[in-house]
């Protein structure tokens, strides 16, 4: 057995533009070493040519296209590899030194049947999981709750989620820096004057107290939660809910110098300092940010590292 973990938003906006009409599925089953994209990533192929995904950094997808093109005319599936020993994978352009293995499935009810699309959609609607698991004698998927077999199993996980506290200038580049990495934003700020969709028209907006915000979305590890505002009396709140959380990711914009501050309020109503560790503050990677773009994209690159640790 094999596992797969990627995101697969585009794929899933694709299908449901593409509905009714014949498409293939190419998925990374393996990697070795430099591959570009891990193992369940998805390229979304339709008769007429067009693709939404990427198998590899764009060295092998003409190649799947031709595949993809077959398994849609014959209703079949096709297993290839790729890599630098494997003299073909020159001519299609693999020089990075890894090695990768694609699975391409026509869309179809005897291989990879159009319903697990929509169950993918509600699972994440729902935020749960859904594992597909194929068969890689016959190229058939369907839903698995079990390890046995010659299995490649690709894990669809709900989907990543931001809840931003404070309606200032870095949440508004923080926020189209997430949305573009497929990350769902909500933000948080009790201010009127401050939220509006005006002036965050993308981001889900919820005026509550954070704590409550917080709470009532039930932050899992997929979940990061950062606070803006630079005061106390909302901040503070905030980060005592998100630590309460199971969530992935925390953090607290602010010097070092106010972050010890703020360690120091925290300590009366955390109780335990080793929670208070969870907390990254200053917020972010170090890329001596200046701006409010830089800043929110050291606290973006914070965030992925969090999400990712582990899985790349």
């Amino acid at each position: 057995m094999q596992t797969g973990l990627a995101d697969h938003h585009r794929i899933l906006a694709s299908v449901q533009a593409w509905r009714g009409a014949p498409m293939a599925l190419a998925t990374v089953i393996e990697t070795w070493k430099s591959a570009p994209c891990p193992a369940g990533t998805h390229m979304l192929v339709h008769e007429d040519g067009r693709f939404t995904g990427s198998v590899s950094g764009g060295c092998v997808e003409g190649d799947v296209l031709e595949i993809a093109r077959q398994v849609i005319a014959e209703n079949c599936f096709v297993i290839r590899r790729y890599g630098v020993a494997d003299g073909a994978a020159w001519e299609v352009g693999l020089p990075c030194g890894g090695d990768i293995v694609v699975l391409v499935q026509n869309v179809a009810p005897t291989l990879f049947p159009g319903g697990l699309f929509g169950s993918i959609i509600d699972a994440r609607a729902a935020g749960t999981a859904l594992r597909i698991g194929t068969d890689l004698q016959n190229g058939m998927s369907r839903i698995v709750d079990t390890d046995e077999g010659d299995f490649f199993i690709n894990s669809y996980l709900p989907p990543r989620r931001l809840i931003v506290v404070g309606a200032v200038e870095i949440a508004a580049s923080l926020i189209e820096i997430a949305i573009g990495l497929n990350i769902e934003v909500t933000l948080v700020d009790p201010r009127a004057r401050f939220l509006t969709k005006e002036r965050f028209p993308k981001a889900e907006l919820d005026d509550r107290w954070p704590d409550d915000a917080i709470s009532a979305r039930k932050p899992d590890m997929r979940t990061a939660i950062v606070t803006l505002s630079h005061d106390p009396k909302i901040d503070d709140p905030a980060l005592i809910a998100a630590l309460a959380s199971d969530a992935g990711y925390i953090a607290a914009l602010g010097s070092k110098a106010a972050h010890a501050k703020r360690t120091e309020r925290l300590m009366a109503s955390v109780m335990n300092a080793d929670r208070l560790t969870r907390i990254e503050g200053p917020a972010g990677v170090a890329i001596n940010a200046i701006s409010a773009p830089e800043i929110a994209l050291s606290i973006a690159a914070g965030m992925v590292r969090a999400f990712n640790h582990g899985l790349r």
